[in-house]
Protein backbone atom coordinates (compact mmCIF):
# COMPACT_ATOMS: atom_id res chain seq x y z
CA UNK A 1 0.00 0.00 0.00
CA UNK A 2 2.73 2.49 0.97
CA UNK A 3 4.79 1.68 -2.11
CA UNK A 4 1.82 2.39 -4.35
CA UNK A 5 1.03 5.60 -2.46
CA UNK A 6 4.55 7.03 -2.56
CA UNK A 7 5.11 6.27 -6.24
CA UNK A 8 1.81 7.85 -7.26
CA UNK A 9 2.15 10.93 -5.08
CA UNK A 10 5.69 11.44 -6.32
CA UNK A 11 4.30 11.56 -9.83
CA UNK A 12 1.71 14.13 -8.73
CA UNK A 13 4.47 16.32 -7.31
CA UNK A 14 6.34 16.06 -10.60
CA UNK A 15 9.35 14.22 -9.19
CA UNK A 16 11.04 10.98 -9.98
CA UNK A 17 9.63 8.28 -7.67
CA UNK A 18 12.83 7.12 -5.96
CA UNK A 19 13.56 5.93 -2.44
CA UNK A 20 13.54 9.60 -1.43
CA UNK A 21 9.76 9.40 -1.34
CA UNK A 22 9.56 6.43 1.03
CA UNK A 23 7.99 7.30 4.41
CA UNK A 24 10.73 8.52 6.72
CA UNK A 25 10.15 5.79 9.24
CA UNK A 26 11.53 3.42 6.59
CA UNK A 27 14.70 5.44 6.04
CA UNK A 28 16.86 8.15 7.54
CA UNK A 29 15.88 11.77 7.04
CA UNK A 30 17.61 13.78 4.28
CA UNK A 31 21.09 14.84 5.24
CA UNK A 32 22.49 18.27 4.44
CA UNK A 33 26.12 17.34 5.21
CA UNK A 34 27.11 16.96 1.57
CA UNK A 35 25.06 19.98 0.54
CA UNK A 36 26.90 22.35 2.87
CA UNK A 37 30.20 21.79 1.07
CA UNK A 38 28.79 23.50 -2.02
CA UNK A 39 29.27 27.24 -1.88
CA UNK A 40 26.09 28.57 -3.48
CA UNK A 41 23.78 27.18 -0.78
CA UNK A 42 22.51 29.91 1.52
CA UNK A 43 19.85 28.06 3.57
CA UNK A 44 19.26 24.42 4.52
CA UNK A 45 16.83 22.51 6.76
CA UNK A 46 17.44 22.97 10.48
CA UNK A 47 19.43 20.28 12.24
CA UNK A 48 17.14 20.40 15.28
CA UNK A 49 14.48 17.73 14.54
CA UNK A 50 11.86 19.62 16.59
CA UNK A 51 11.84 22.70 14.33
CA UNK A 52 9.22 23.33 11.65
CA UNK A 53 11.81 23.11 8.83
CA UNK A 54 13.83 20.09 9.93
CA UNK A 55 12.81 17.89 6.96
CA UNK A 56 12.62 20.08 3.86
CA UNK A 57 12.48 23.74 2.86
CA UNK A 58 11.49 25.58 -0.31
CA UNK A 59 10.05 28.53 -2.21
CA UNK A 60 12.22 31.31 -0.78
CA UNK A 61 10.98 34.85 -1.40
CA UNK A 62 13.55 37.55 -0.72
CA UNK A 63 13.20 41.32 -0.48
CA UNK A 64 16.01 43.84 -0.21
CA UNK A 65 15.25 47.35 1.00
CA UNK A 66 16.37 50.32 3.06
CA UNK A 67 14.32 51.79 5.90
CA UNK A 68 14.58 55.24 4.30
CA UNK A 69 16.22 56.91 1.32
CA UNK A 70 19.28 58.00 3.37
CA UNK A 71 19.94 54.53 4.79
CA UNK A 72 23.05 53.10 3.12
CA UNK A 73 22.74 49.70 4.80
CA UNK A 74 20.22 47.52 3.01
CA UNK A 75 18.33 44.79 4.82
CA UNK A 76 17.42 41.45 3.32
CA UNK A 77 14.39 39.49 4.50
CA UNK A 78 13.49 35.99 3.35
CA UNK A 79 10.24 34.14 3.83
CA UNK A 80 10.17 30.43 3.00
CA UNK A 81 8.20 27.34 3.87
CA UNK A 82 9.38 24.15 5.49
CA UNK A 83 8.19 20.77 6.65
CA UNK A 84 9.19 19.13 9.93
CA UNK A 85 10.32 15.55 10.39
CA UNK A 86 7.37 15.10 12.74
CA UNK A 87 4.86 16.18 10.07
CA UNK A 88 6.50 13.95 7.46
CA UNK A 89 6.50 10.92 9.76
CA UNK A 90 2.88 11.32 10.92
CA UNK A 91 1.32 7.97 10.03
CA UNK A 92 -2.22 9.24 10.62
CA UNK A 93 -2.12 11.66 7.67
CA UNK A 94 -1.45 11.16 3.98
CA UNK A 95 -0.18 14.53 2.86
CA UNK A 96 1.42 14.87 -0.57
CA UNK A 97 5.25 14.62 -0.53
CA UNK A 98 6.00 18.34 -0.70
CA UNK A 99 8.18 20.75 1.27
CA UNK A 100 5.09 22.66 2.45
CA UNK A 101 4.18 22.71 6.13
CA UNK A 102 4.59 26.09 7.81
CA UNK A 103 6.14 29.43 6.80
CA UNK A 104 9.25 30.91 8.40
CA UNK A 105 11.47 33.94 8.12
CA UNK A 106 15.20 34.74 7.96
CA UNK A 107 17.27 37.94 7.73
CA UNK A 108 20.60 38.91 6.21
CA UNK A 109 22.90 41.90 5.73
CA UNK A 110 24.27 40.78 2.35
CA UNK A 111 21.74 38.27 1.00
CA UNK A 112 24.21 35.40 1.28
CA UNK A 113 24.67 34.74 5.00
CA UNK A 114 21.31 34.22 6.67
CA UNK A 115 20.03 33.97 10.23
CA UNK A 116 16.75 32.16 10.79
CA UNK A 117 14.13 33.73 13.03
CA UNK A 118 13.87 31.04 15.71
CA UNK A 119 11.30 32.97 17.74
CA UNK A 120 8.70 33.69 15.10
CA UNK A 121 5.24 34.96 15.88
CA UNK A 122 3.94 34.19 19.35
CA UNK A 123 0.41 33.82 17.96
CA UNK A 124 1.25 30.75 15.84
CA UNK A 125 0.88 27.07 16.72
CA UNK A 126 4.61 26.34 17.24
CA UNK A 127 7.71 28.50 17.84
CA UNK A 128 9.89 29.78 15.02
CA UNK A 129 7.22 30.28 12.37
CA UNK A 130 5.69 33.39 10.85
CA UNK A 131 2.55 31.62 9.65
CA UNK A 132 1.62 28.25 11.09
CA UNK A 133 -1.33 25.92 10.70
CA UNK A 134 -4.77 27.46 11.03
CA UNK A 135 -6.26 26.54 14.39
CA UNK A 136 -9.38 28.70 14.24
CA UNK A 137 -11.68 26.20 12.50
CA UNK A 138 -11.24 22.57 11.49
CA UNK A 139 -12.85 23.19 8.09
CA UNK A 140 -10.38 25.91 7.06
CA UNK A 141 -8.37 25.28 3.90
CA UNK A 142 -4.98 25.54 5.67
CA UNK A 143 -5.23 23.32 8.76
CA UNK A 144 -3.00 20.49 7.44
CA UNK A 145 -0.15 22.29 5.65
CA UNK A 146 0.76 25.75 4.32
CA UNK A 147 3.06 26.81 1.51
CA UNK A 148 4.43 30.24 0.63
CA UNK A 149 3.46 32.02 -2.57
CA UNK A 150 5.09 35.42 -2.22
CA UNK A 151 5.15 38.58 -0.11
CA UNK A 152 4.41 42.12 -1.24
CA UNK A 153 6.02 44.87 0.83
CA UNK A 154 4.64 48.38 1.50
CA UNK A 155 7.21 50.18 -0.64
CA UNK A 156 7.21 53.95 -1.13
CA UNK A 157 9.76 53.34 -3.91
CA UNK A 158 11.13 50.05 -5.33
CA UNK A 159 13.94 50.22 -2.74
CA UNK A 160 12.58 52.11 0.27
CA UNK A 161 10.16 50.67 2.79
CA UNK A 162 7.11 52.82 3.49
CA UNK A 163 6.21 53.61 7.09
CA UNK A 164 2.87 52.38 8.35
CA UNK A 165 2.21 50.20 5.31
CA UNK A 166 0.83 46.70 5.18
CA UNK A 167 2.63 43.56 4.04
CA UNK A 168 0.62 41.06 2.00
CA UNK A 169 1.52 37.37 2.10
CA UNK A 170 -0.04 35.16 -0.54
CA UNK A 171 0.08 31.50 0.37
CA UNK A 172 -1.66 28.20 -0.29
CA UNK A 173 -2.77 25.41 1.97
CA UNK A 174 -4.51 22.10 2.28
CA UNK A 175 -6.77 20.53 4.87
CA UNK A 176 -7.52 16.94 5.80
CA UNK A 177 -10.17 16.47 3.12
CA UNK A 178 -9.60 13.13 1.39
CA UNK A 179 -9.60 12.87 -2.39
CA UNK A 180 -8.92 9.77 -4.51
CA UNK A 181 -5.44 9.68 -6.00
CA UNK A 182 -7.08 8.52 -9.21
CA UNK A 183 -8.31 12.11 -9.73
CA UNK A 184 -4.72 13.29 -10.20
CA UNK A 185 -3.41 10.43 -12.33
CA UNK A 186 -3.85 9.23 -15.93
CA UNK A 187 -6.39 6.43 -16.27
CA UNK A 188 -3.64 3.86 -16.79
CA UNK A 189 -2.15 4.78 -13.40
CA UNK A 190 -5.40 5.13 -11.49
CA UNK A 191 -5.47 3.64 -7.99
CA UNK A 192 -9.10 3.66 -6.95
CA UNK A 193 -8.47 2.36 -3.42
CA UNK A 194 -5.92 5.02 -2.40
CA UNK A 195 -6.72 8.51 -1.06
CA UNK A 196 -4.59 11.54 -0.33
CA UNK A 197 -5.18 14.43 2.09
CA UNK A 198 -4.39 18.08 1.57
CA UNK A 199 -4.08 17.82 -2.21
CA UNK A 200 -7.09 20.01 -3.04
CA UNK A 201 -5.07 23.12 -2.29
CA UNK A 202 -6.50 26.63 -2.18
CA UNK A 203 -5.01 30.13 -2.00
CA UNK A 204 -5.30 32.64 0.83
CA UNK A 205 -3.76 35.91 1.99
CA UNK A 206 -2.45 37.22 5.30
CA UNK A 207 -1.52 40.77 6.31
CA UNK A 208 1.13 42.17 8.62
CA UNK A 209 2.47 45.52 9.79
CA UNK A 210 5.98 44.28 10.54
CA UNK A 211 6.49 41.17 8.39
CA UNK A 212 6.79 39.01 11.52
CA UNK A 213 3.28 38.61 12.94
CA UNK A 214 0.54 37.83 10.44
CA UNK A 215 -3.24 37.83 10.45
CA UNK A 216 -5.26 35.80 7.99
CA UNK A 217 -7.82 37.59 5.83
CA UNK A 218 -10.89 35.40 5.41
CA UNK A 219 -11.92 34.94 1.79
CA UNK A 220 -15.39 34.39 0.39
CA UNK A 221 -15.04 30.61 0.16
CA UNK A 222 -16.48 28.67 3.14
CA UNK A 223 -12.95 27.38 3.85
CA UNK A 224 -11.63 30.95 4.16
CA UNK A 225 -9.72 30.80 0.88
CA UNK A 226 -9.90 33.58 -1.72
CA UNK A 227 -8.93 31.48 -4.79
CA UNK A 228 -10.22 27.91 -5.14
CA UNK A 229 -10.19 25.27 -7.91
CA UNK A 230 -12.75 26.02 -10.62
CA UNK A 231 -15.67 23.58 -10.68
CA UNK A 232 -18.28 24.00 -13.42
CA UNK A 233 -20.94 22.36 -11.27
CA UNK A 234 -20.46 24.88 -8.47
CA UNK A 235 -22.47 28.05 -9.25
CA UNK A 236 -20.24 30.04 -6.90
CA UNK A 237 -17.20 29.23 -9.04
CA UNK A 238 -18.56 31.20 -11.98
CA UNK A 239 -18.70 34.40 -9.93
CA UNK A 240 -14.89 34.50 -9.85
CA UNK A 241 -14.22 33.66 -13.51
CA UNK A 242 -13.91 36.26 -16.28
CA UNK A 243 -13.66 33.84 -19.25
CA UNK A 244 -16.19 31.34 -20.59
CA UNK A 245 -13.65 28.66 -21.50
CA UNK A 246 -12.04 28.29 -18.05
CA UNK A 247 -11.06 24.62 -17.58
CA UNK A 248 -11.86 22.78 -14.37
CA UNK A 249 -9.02 22.61 -11.85
CA UNK A 250 -7.97 20.12 -9.19
CA UNK A 251 -5.94 22.52 -7.05
CA UNK A 252 -4.71 26.14 -6.90
CA UNK A 253 -1.30 26.65 -5.30
CA UNK A 254 2.04 28.52 -5.30
CA UNK A 255 0.61 31.96 -6.11
CA UNK A 256 2.99 34.62 -7.42
CA UNK A 257 1.52 38.13 -7.38
CA UNK A 258 2.95 41.02 -9.38
CA UNK A 259 1.80 44.63 -9.51
CA UNK A 260 1.44 46.22 -12.92
CA UNK A 261 3.05 49.62 -12.31
CA UNK A 262 1.85 50.87 -15.70
CA UNK A 263 -1.73 50.86 -14.44
CA UNK A 264 -0.91 53.67 -12.04
CA UNK A 265 0.00 56.01 -14.87
CA UNK A 266 -3.03 55.33 -17.05
CA UNK A 267 -6.02 57.64 -17.15
CA UNK A 268 -8.83 56.80 -14.79
CA UNK A 269 -11.41 57.00 -17.56
CA UNK A 270 -11.79 55.36 -20.93
CA UNK A 271 -12.50 57.03 -24.26
CA UNK A 272 -16.21 56.89 -23.44
CA UNK A 273 -15.62 58.72 -20.15
CA UNK A 274 -16.44 55.52 -18.27
CA UNK A 275 -14.38 54.37 -15.29
CA UNK A 276 -11.50 52.20 -16.41
CA UNK A 277 -10.87 48.87 -14.70
CA UNK A 278 -7.68 49.14 -12.64
CA UNK A 279 -6.79 45.48 -12.13
CA UNK A 280 -3.21 46.28 -11.15
CA UNK A 281 -2.67 43.01 -9.25
CA UNK A 282 -1.72 39.99 -11.37
CA UNK A 283 -1.66 36.50 -9.87
CA UNK A 284 0.03 33.51 -11.51
CA UNK A 285 -0.63 30.18 -9.81
CA UNK A 286 0.05 26.49 -10.36
CA UNK A 287 -2.84 24.18 -11.11
CA UNK A 288 -3.69 20.76 -12.52
CA UNK A 289 -6.47 20.50 -15.10
CA UNK A 290 -9.18 18.01 -14.25
CA UNK A 291 -9.77 16.68 -17.77
CA UNK A 292 -6.23 16.40 -19.12
CA UNK A 293 -4.22 16.10 -15.86
CA UNK A 294 -1.86 18.76 -17.23
CA UNK A 295 0.14 20.80 -14.72
CA UNK A 296 -0.23 24.40 -15.94
CA UNK A 297 0.14 28.00 -14.84
CA UNK A 298 -3.09 30.02 -14.70
CA UNK A 299 -3.57 33.69 -13.95
CA UNK A 300 -6.09 35.97 -12.29
CA UNK A 301 -6.46 39.74 -11.87
CA UNK A 302 -7.59 41.97 -9.02
CA UNK A 303 -8.12 45.64 -8.30
CA UNK A 304 -7.42 45.37 -4.58
CA UNK A 305 -5.30 42.22 -4.12
CA UNK A 306 -8.08 40.39 -2.25
CA UNK A 307 -10.90 39.69 -4.73
CA UNK A 308 -9.77 37.86 -7.84
CA UNK A 309 -11.14 37.05 -11.29
CA UNK A 310 -9.67 34.08 -13.11
CA UNK A 311 -8.55 34.84 -16.67
CA UNK A 312 -7.65 31.35 -17.86
CA UNK A 313 -4.47 29.36 -18.50
CA UNK A 314 -1.40 31.33 -19.60
CA UNK A 315 1.23 28.57 -19.80
CA UNK A 316 0.80 24.90 -20.73
CA UNK A 317 3.27 22.05 -21.26
CA UNK A 318 4.45 22.15 -24.87
CA UNK A 319 8.24 21.96 -25.13
CA UNK A 320 10.59 19.02 -24.46
CA UNK A 321 11.81 20.70 -21.27
CA UNK A 322 8.31 21.14 -19.77
CA UNK A 323 6.21 18.47 -21.47
CA UNK A 324 5.55 16.82 -18.09
CA UNK A 325 4.35 20.02 -16.46
CA UNK A 326 4.76 23.74 -15.73
CA UNK A 327 4.64 25.11 -12.19
CA UNK A 328 5.95 27.53 -9.51
CA UNK A 329 6.79 30.74 -11.35
CA UNK A 330 8.14 34.22 -10.69
CA UNK A 331 6.77 37.03 -12.87
CA UNK A 332 8.25 40.53 -13.09
CA UNK A 333 8.59 43.48 -15.45
CA UNK A 334 11.85 43.84 -17.28
CA UNK A 335 13.87 46.88 -16.27
CA UNK A 336 16.82 48.95 -17.48
CA UNK A 337 19.64 50.04 -15.18
CA UNK A 338 21.03 53.58 -14.97
CA UNK A 339 24.58 53.37 -13.62
CA UNK A 340 24.74 57.14 -12.99
CA UNK A 341 21.86 57.07 -10.53
CA UNK A 342 22.03 53.36 -9.53
CA UNK A 343 18.33 52.99 -10.28
CA UNK A 344 16.17 50.57 -12.25
CA UNK A 345 13.39 51.77 -14.59
CA UNK A 346 10.56 49.36 -15.54
CA UNK A 347 10.31 48.44 -19.22
CA UNK A 348 7.28 47.25 -21.20
CA UNK A 349 8.28 43.58 -21.49
CA UNK A 350 7.39 41.02 -18.85
CA UNK A 351 9.49 38.01 -17.89
CA UNK A 352 8.53 34.75 -16.26
CA UNK A 353 10.85 32.20 -14.67
CA UNK A 354 9.10 28.90 -14.01
CA UNK A 355 9.65 25.22 -13.35
CA UNK A 356 9.44 22.84 -16.25
CA UNK A 357 9.39 19.08 -15.78
CA UNK A 358 11.07 16.97 -18.43
CA UNK A 359 9.36 13.69 -19.35
CA UNK A 360 12.76 12.19 -20.18
CA UNK A 361 14.30 12.24 -16.69
CA UNK A 362 11.47 13.60 -14.52
CA UNK A 363 13.69 16.44 -13.27
CA UNK A 364 12.61 20.04 -12.69
CA UNK A 365 14.51 22.83 -14.42
CA UNK A 366 14.08 26.60 -14.35
CA UNK A 367 12.83 27.86 -17.70
CA UNK A 368 11.87 31.33 -18.86
CA UNK A 369 9.33 33.09 -21.05
CA UNK A 370 8.55 36.66 -22.14
CA UNK A 371 5.36 38.63 -22.76
CA UNK A 372 4.30 42.09 -23.88
CA UNK A 373 0.95 42.05 -22.08
CA UNK A 374 1.54 39.65 -19.15
CA UNK A 375 -1.09 37.35 -20.66
CA UNK A 376 0.37 35.66 -23.74
CA UNK A 377 3.79 34.14 -23.21
CA UNK A 378 6.59 33.06 -25.52
CA UNK A 379 8.87 30.34 -24.15
CA UNK A 380 12.63 30.86 -24.41
CA UNK A 381 14.13 27.66 -23.01
CA UNK A 382 16.29 26.80 -19.99
CA UNK A 383 17.40 29.56 -17.62
CA UNK A 384 19.08 27.35 -14.98
CA UNK A 385 19.75 23.64 -15.47
CA UNK A 386 20.16 20.98 -12.80
CA UNK A 387 23.55 20.69 -11.14
CA UNK A 388 26.23 18.23 -12.18
CA UNK A 389 25.99 14.66 -10.92
CA UNK A 390 26.75 14.42 -7.22
CA UNK A 391 26.06 18.09 -6.45
CA UNK A 392 23.44 19.27 -3.99
CA UNK A 393 20.98 20.30 -6.74
CA UNK A 394 21.53 17.50 -9.27
CA UNK A 395 18.01 16.18 -8.66
CA UNK A 396 16.19 19.33 -9.72
CA UNK A 397 15.97 23.12 -9.47
CA UNK A 398 12.87 25.29 -9.17
CA UNK A 399 10.85 27.92 -7.26
CA UNK A 400 12.88 30.86 -8.66
CA UNK A 401 12.73 34.39 -7.27
CA UNK A 402 14.55 37.44 -8.64
CA UNK A 403 15.85 40.57 -6.93
CA UNK A 404 17.72 43.48 -8.51
CA UNK A 405 20.85 44.94 -6.96
CA UNK A 406 22.19 48.50 -6.76
CA UNK A 407 25.19 47.59 -8.92
CA UNK A 408 23.00 46.62 -11.87
CA UNK A 409 23.15 42.86 -11.36
CA UNK A 410 20.26 40.48 -10.83
CA UNK A 411 20.21 37.64 -8.32
CA UNK A 412 18.10 34.49 -8.34
CA UNK A 413 17.14 32.51 -5.24
CA UNK A 414 15.97 28.99 -6.01
CA UNK A 415 15.21 25.63 -4.43
CA UNK A 416 17.49 22.73 -5.26
CA UNK A 417 17.01 19.03 -4.66
CA UNK A 418 19.70 16.42 -4.28
CA UNK A 419 19.77 12.84 -5.47
CA UNK A 420 18.63 11.74 -2.00
CA UNK A 421 15.59 14.07 -2.00
CA UNK A 422 17.10 16.66 0.37
CA UNK A 423 16.36 20.31 -0.39
CA UNK A 424 18.14 23.62 0.21
CA UNK A 425 17.99 27.20 -1.04
CA UNK A 426 20.68 28.29 -3.47
CA UNK A 427 21.63 31.47 -5.27
CA UNK A 428 22.64 32.35 -8.84
CA UNK A 429 23.45 35.60 -10.64
CA UNK A 430 22.85 36.84 -14.16
CA UNK A 431 26.07 37.13 -16.11
CA UNK A 432 26.38 39.06 -19.38
CA UNK A 433 29.20 38.18 -21.77
CA UNK A 434 29.41 39.15 -25.44
CA UNK A 435 25.81 40.28 -25.31
CA UNK A 436 24.57 36.92 -24.03
CA UNK A 437 22.95 36.62 -20.61
CA UNK A 438 23.42 33.43 -18.56
CA UNK A 439 22.44 32.45 -15.04
CA UNK A 440 25.43 31.06 -13.16
CA UNK A 441 25.61 29.73 -9.61
CA UNK A 442 26.88 32.49 -7.35
CA UNK A 443 29.72 31.90 -4.94
CA UNK A 444 28.67 32.64 -1.39
CA UNK A 445 31.13 34.43 0.87
CA UNK A 446 31.45 31.67 3.47
CA UNK A 447 32.57 28.08 3.80
CA UNK A 448 32.09 25.15 6.14
CA UNK A 449 34.98 23.15 7.55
Amino acid sequence: MWKQYTVITACIAGTTPTSAWLPTFFRSSPSSTTALSVQNIILSPSEDPTTFDSYKIGNARVHRYARDATDSDAEYVMWYHGRSIEMQQDTETRLPPLSTGRIGRATSRNGLIWEKDTVGSVSEDIPGVSLGLNQDAWWSFDVAHCGLGNVLLPMSTPAVLAEGGVYLMYYHGGNFEETPLAEYMPESSAATDVVVQGMKMRIGVAVSQDGVTWGRVEGDDPTGAMVVPFDKKDPNSWENVAVSDMPEELYCAWPDVAVDLRKDTEDDTSKNDEPKSQDSFLMYYSTMLKDTKEKCIAYATSADGFRWKKQGICLRPSDPQDQAGCARCCVFQDASYDAATSTWTPESEWKMLYEGVSPNDGKHRILWAVSQDAKTWSKKGIALDVGADGTWDCGGVGSPHIIRMDDGTERMYYTGQGADGSTSIGVAKLSTENGKQTWIREQASFSFS
